[in-house]
This record gives C-alpha cells, sequence and structure tokens, in this order.
C-alpha cells in the first residue's frame, strides 16, 4: 500500500468520566480523570465569559475553521481570547474552584488565522488540574469578567475558593 492508500490515522485521548478503575483493577489504570475541568473561553473585546467544551480538544466555536501557528503576525488585527481552565475540587463543606490558569489566543477570522501555543495550553490545564491559580498575564477587565462570569455560575463555590485566587482576580 502507498501512502496515499493508507487510511489517516486519528490520534486524540479520551475522556473518562467518573472513577476510570470503576472498582477493578484492569484498563484505566493511571488515566485521568478530566470530569473536574472546564475550559472557560473570555472575548477580550465583548467582555463576556462562556464555557466551551470543545476547547477540551482544541474544537470550540472559536477554534473551529482557523490554522494556528506561534507566529503573532499570522493573526495580526484579529480578535483577542482568553481560555481559561477552571478546575472544581469537592470539599466536605462543598465545591470550590481549585484551579484556574490562563492561556492567550488570538483569531483572525477573516485570514482564517490564529495564534496560539498549544504547549501552553496543554501545561496550563495541567497546571489547573494540580490546582494551581495562574492568571497574572490576562489584562485587568479580563480579570474582572472572569471574576464575575465565576462568581454567578455558583456564589458559594466563589466564596469556598481560595484566598490566592480572590486576590489574583481583584482589579
Amino acid at each position: 500500500m502507498t501512502n496515499e492508500q493508507k487510511p489517516k490515522q486519528k490520534l486524540g485521548f479520551t475522556i473518562i468520566k467518573n472513577d476510570p478503575t470503576d472498582g477493578h483493577k484492569g484498563f484505566g489504570i493511571g488515566s485521568l480523570s478530566l470530569e473536574n475541568i472546564s475550559p472557560v473561553i473570555i472575548d477580550v473585546e465583548e467582555e463576556r465569559a462562556f464555557v466551551d467544551i470543545g476547547a477540551m480538544h482544541a474544537r470550540s466555536d472559536v477554534e473551529r475553521g482557523i490554522k494556528f501557528t506561534m507566529n503573532r503576525e499570522d493573526s495580526e488585527g484579529g480578535k483577542a481570547y482568553w481560555l481559561v481552565w477552571v478546575t472544581i475540587e469537592q470539599l466536605p463543606q462543598g465545591a470550590y474552584f481549585a484551579g484556574v490558569t490562563a492561556c492567550e489566543m488570538v483569531v483572525n477570522r477573516e485570514k482564517r488565522r490564529g495564534y496560539k501555543i498549544l504547549a501552553d495550553h496543554v501545561n496550563r490545564m495541567d497546571k489547573s488540574m494540580k490546582r494551581k491559580i495562574m492568571v497574572d498575564n490576562m489584562d485587568d477587565v479580563s480579570k474582572k469578567v472572569l471574576a464575575d462570569f465565576l462568581q454567578s455560575h455558583d456564589v458559594t463555590v466563589w466564596e469556598r475558593s481560595s484566598d490566592e485566587l480572590k486576590q489574583a482576580l481583584t482589579v
């Protein structure tokens, strides 16, 4: 078979819900459960935040149809976004925002080009899952949009969250 005839192999990962081992010790051992992480996208220009689960696989509505590069000039004149990985953890008294990390993204729809550093997006998702707060790279307006969004999601979850998060998002 030549390369032209071989079907393309699709690479990806599986999101496993709940306990990946589910009581047995075979398949799923060592798998990460991504159940408690959500991608929140902040539209800087429109000052709004929304959850888009498609971002888990870099397939959010914002990213769809865009060729991303690590060269800012490719997306010059584009719209700025933040992809924020929000991890929710459970305490005996209830849920709290445990990890919150932000990644930059620029999308120029007209050129169908975008800027993002995929490795940064993956590393920041990992840091969020490890309960880190990393939002100091965000502009003040976007921090306020994110703080308002998290509070409006569930004020008691916000109240149980760390002072570190609250201070990091205070402008």
